[in-house]
């Protein structure tokens, strides 16, 4: 009997509960997305999908644009992200905590955003290429394609890697680097075979997360790819289709999608277990000066990187004051009507916005404190198999999730697509990850003695799970939480799926804003939804006990 009591305690009906929830939410919406793509129109078994999407060279190319705009985004994004992580850490920078801001708020937006913001400087009538052409009758490289793909993914995603690595670094023991340097190791030799592979194991991690968003992402190809398709626009095309839906041939692409980052995935847990080692820093680095021609090197580096990364978005906030006709397009001179104008969609996206957001984050902290507490202090079968649900979406693209909630849950007894509700099921779904993630490494670093300490003074298991762990847990969960909040409030790719008139978010308004070709009221949309994130980024600041932020 007391193997019974201990099996069916309130941890067990916990896990058995959050269990249930990935079951009905994110299992069950990928078996019906999985039977509508090996459905043929007669209903039975049938591969015909799949033979047409590997045996028609156009569609199979979407999966080989969208793996080399994957692999080139993430090279370049460690390309600027470790040697960034690197002198920021280091080195003293003018204006670091400055640099730090700006470099996260360039992450703050939509990358489709990103890429209007792009079009307005670099597209064929864009402010730079009209200024270029008239002054020097020079015609300036195209920003649509996937070089220009490849620049606003890069810009928008180097910062992950810079919080990834940044976060290594600062568990860097001194006494290593002394040591090295004792051997002989300086300079860029040091920073090749000491530095590097210290951080291998997050330097990997945040390189799959690029690969992973990079893969994933559906706005900026869809806005500037022009004849560059990659598969989640594939996907969205033929579920909404401009003539004709194919519900069947869109699953089949999400699910060769799956299969494909699955793999990625898991190649690159296997490299990772070879570098695979915890770091506690007891003489932590202290910043110290650079020679003067390294210093200028830096600096210029470090300012040309942020300041191009900030240049799209200090133009979204310029264009917002400009005048518009009555098309929404640009003319001379300076005004508010676009903010007057975008009022009307604001007044009924932002409190949908928030809401949802709102929502989703509560739920998101919850079940992160309780799945992470689970999978460390509590380990079992059911707890080990909640620890792997929970990362699946982690590597499922946004489009994926999308398709798979809305086909699941659009009839039936259970009828939630074009609801509040399945919207922040999907945030819930897709953005738990980062605070899972984060939740479960703050808590490995707590020692179990403290629970211990506190139960044998006379507090109960739950009061001490409350009142002792879950405080000591505040600065992970933090961190984890901004980083699922900024995401959930810029989602794009699964929310387009499954929104109604009622649902729609800010960035949802910008979407159909800048389809519509309305430029102003999308600028000034824009502005909005970057001072909200902007704001997000100061309450992080305010709560946290680490003004420096790292994953």
């Amino acid at each position: 009997m007391r193997i019974g009591r201990r099996v069916f305690d309130l941890w067990t009906l916990v896990g058995l509960g959050i269990l249930a929830i990935y079951v009905a939410f994110l299992a069950f919406p990928l078996f019906t997305i999985f039977k509508e793509a090996v459905a043929g129109p007669d209903g039975t078994f049938s591969l015909a999908y799949f033979q047409r999407f590997f045996g028609e060279r156009y569609y199979f190319n979407t999966i080989l644009n969208s793996l080399k705009l994957s692999l080139a985004t993430m090279a370049w994004a460690l390309v600027i992200g470790v040697p960034l992580a690197y002198f920021y850490n280091f080195f003293e920078i003018r204006g670091r905590s400055v640099v730090q801001v700006l470099i996260i708020l360039s992450s703050m937006s939509a990358p489709f955003v990103g890429a209007y913001a792009w079009i307005l400087l670099l597209g064929r009538s864009g402010l730079m290429t009209r200024f270029v052409r008239d002054t020097f009758g020079w015609e300036m490289p195209t920003i649509y394609g996937f070089n220009g793909v490849v620049l606003v993914l890069t810009l928008q995603l180097y910062p992950l890697v810079f919080l990834y690595v940044s976060g290594a670094l600062r568990n860097v023991d001194n006494s290593l680097l002394e040591a090295s340097q004792g051997l002989g190791s300086r300079g860029l030799g040091r920073f090749v075979r000491v530095i590097l592979p210290l951080c291998a194991t997050s330097i990997l991690a945040s390189a799959l997360l690029v690969f992973m968003r990079a893969m994933a992402d559906f706005g900026t190809p869809l806005v500037i790819g022009e004849g560059f398709r990659t598969f989640p626009v594939e996907i969205y095309k033929q579920y909404v289709g401009e003539t004709s839906q194919n519900y069947g041939f869109a699953a089949s692409i999400s699910v060769v999608a799956v299969a494909l980052t699955a793999i990625v995935f898991l190649l690159q847990k296997l490299v990772a277990l070879r570098f695979s080692f915890k770091m506690n820093a007891l003489n932590r680095i202290q910043r110290r000066r650079a020679k003067p021609l390294a210093a200028v090197l830096m600096h210029a580096f470090t300012y040309l990187v942020v300041g191009v990364s900030m240049l799209p978005q200090a133009y979204l906030v310029y264009s917002s004051f400009r005048k518009t006709n009555v098309f929404g397009n640009f003319v001379r001179g300076y005004s508010l009507d676009s903010y007057r104008e975008a009022w009307r969609h604001v007044r009924r996206a932002l409190p949908t916005t928030l809401t949802i957001g709102g929502l989703s984050i509560a739920i998101v902290v919850l079940m992160s404190i309780l799945i992470a507490y689970m999978v460390v202090r509590r380990r079992g079968v059911i707890n080990n198999t909640i620890d792997t649900m929970s990362m699946l979406p982690f590597i499922i693209p946004g489009s994926v999730v999308g398709i798979a909630l809305a086909l699941s849950f659009s009839s039936g007894p259970l009828v939630l697509t074009g609801t509040m509700v399945i919207m922040v099921i999907a945030m819930c779904i897709r953005r738990s990850p980062y605070t899972i993630r984060s939740s479960v490494a703050i808590l490995q670093q707590i020692p179990v003695s403290t629970e211990e300490a506190a139960i044998s003074l006379g507090a109960s298991k739950l009061k001490t799970f409350f009142r002792i762990t879950t405080p000591m847990m505040a600065n992970g969960i933090i961190s984890g939480a901004i980083l699922s909040w900024v995401t959930i409030l810029t989602e794009l790719s699964a929310s387009i799926m499954l929104y109604s008139a009622k649902t729609q978010t800010l960035t949802l308004t910008i979407y159909v804003l800048v389809s519509r070709g309305t430029d102003g009221p999308a600028s000034a949309v824009a502005a909005i939804l970057m001072l909200v994130t902007a704001l997000s980024l100061t309450l992080f600041m305010l709560l946290s006990r680490d003004r420096d932020l790292a994953i």
